[in-house]
């Protein structure tokens, strides 16, 4: 198998480009791969197609959509506003978005909102794609909405909603909407091809997504029962989206969907444009520090863990303030690694250990066992580079 990798690789990383490289599963899938070390790139890779049905190869200006990594983004977003004083974690939700109150939620805090226990994995209703597209109707939908667990009593993953309900937050404490608070809080200032509500004029950069034989069976094999049922409806709400989250013409290859702000799933970017972001929270990168010390010491906290609400064999994910934090469901380079993976291969995370950001994205959407992102940290945590870097930040510590 050939596929051309295009790119600059930093001496002391020649491991990660052949991890990279290895990761490819034929010459149809397409990816990027970007490590940021002390506010500089040391690996930024792509290759391979962009397009399977055009045969257009992926360049670096292709962009794809990074699902849920983009709640990690809107997860900084809501720590940047914590860092302001715009947003307190302990806070009832009501002070800011007084409707949510409805149905018993009046004591939620905002800290519920981030770390999965707000009890509203998944909707009540049925939901299709027009519902999603419109952002009243969602947000109105969540605030009124019957919680499906007493919340702050245990968790389960908001794998869409988490975005409706993080996102409103911003909405109401800075005027603006996700789209442009994303903009102009990060995106604008890192100067990153980033988006939360893709613009029209930047659909031809879009990478198309080809769903993997393992995801598609997980998807047409699903499971029975109650829990089975919330747990496949938090990532459908209903018949809004399809099991895989990619169709040939429909989910996230529907235009309508890259324009939408869908702050749970909806991100569009590159990996470029994610380990930059995520290097920018750890150690000033092009000028632009987001995060201080104590914000991402309070922000990655471990707030849930363990066994979630509904029933989901091990290993579990564990919780800070919305991010992902290391564990043994996602292993990232050290146990002070913070940030977010996404539905189909996605990777994308910060380590302020090693002042450094990192982010792996592809179009070949695969499910469990996908070890593709996982080899290249793998191969990150052995390399030279690493490990002269980790000497040299003991040193001057």
């Amino acid at each position: 198998m050939t596929v051309m990798i295009h790119g600059t690789v930093a001496p002391g990383f020649e491991n990660v480009a052949d991890a990279f490289r290895a990761s490819f599963i034929d010459e149809t899938m397409g990816a990027s791969l970007c490590v940021y070390l002390h506010g500089s790139p040391v690996v930024d890779l792509y290759g391979g197609l962009a397009d399977t049905r055009q045969n257009a190869p992926w360049t670096k200006e292709t962009v794809g959509v990074i699902f849920s990594c983009t709640k990690g983004l809107m997860s900084v977003l809501a720590a940047m506003l914590v860092e302001s004083g715009k947003l307190d974690y302990d806070a009832p939700v009501i002070h800011y978005w007084p409707e949510f109150g409805a149905a018993g939620k009046s004591d939620v805090r905002v800290r519920h909102l981030l770390n999965h226990q707000a009890g509203l994995s998944a909707t009540r209703e049925y939901l299709h794609v027009d519902d999603i597209l419109d952002w009243s109707r969602m947000t109105t939908l969540l605030a009124g909405q019957e919680p499906l667990w007493p919340p702050g009593r245990g968790y389960a993953y908001h794998a869409l909603t988490h975005g409706w309900l993080v996102g409103e937050l911003v909405r109401r404490v800075t005027g603006q909407s996700v789209s442009a608070a994303f903009r102009d809080m990060i995106a604008s200032p890192l100067k990153v091809a980033a988006w939360i509500g893709l613009p029209p004029s930047e659909f031809a950069r879009v990478t198309y997504l080809t769903v993997g034989p393992g995801l598609a069976a997980e998807a047409a094999t699903g499971g029975k029962g109650a829990d089975q049922d919330w747990l496949a409806r938090a990532t459908t709400l209903g018949e809004a989206f399809p099991p895989t989250l990619a169709e040939p013409d429909g989910g996230f290859n529907d235009p309508r969907l890259w324009a939408a702000t869908i702050p749970g799933a909806g991100g569009i970017t590159n990996a470029h444009g994610l380990a930059k972001i995520w290097s920018s929270t750890v150690w000033p990168t092009d000028g632009v520090s987001l995060l201080n010390p104590e914000t991402i010491r309070l922000a990655t906290t471990v707030q849930t863990a363990g066994p979630p609400v509904f029933d989901v064999p091990p290993p579990w994910s564990r919780w800070g303030m919305g991010f992902q934090l290391d564990s043994e469901a996602r292993r990232y380079l050290t146990t002070e690694s913070f940030g977010h993976d996404g539905a189909g291969g996605q990777v994308a995370f910060a380590d302020p250990s090693l002042r450094l950001g990192f982010a792996y994205t592809t179009n070949r959407m695969e499910g469990a066992g996908d070890t593709r992102a996982t080899s290249v940290i793998n191969a990150l945590r052995s390399s030279p580079g690493i490990a002269g870097a980790a000497a040299t930040y003991a040193t001057v510590d």
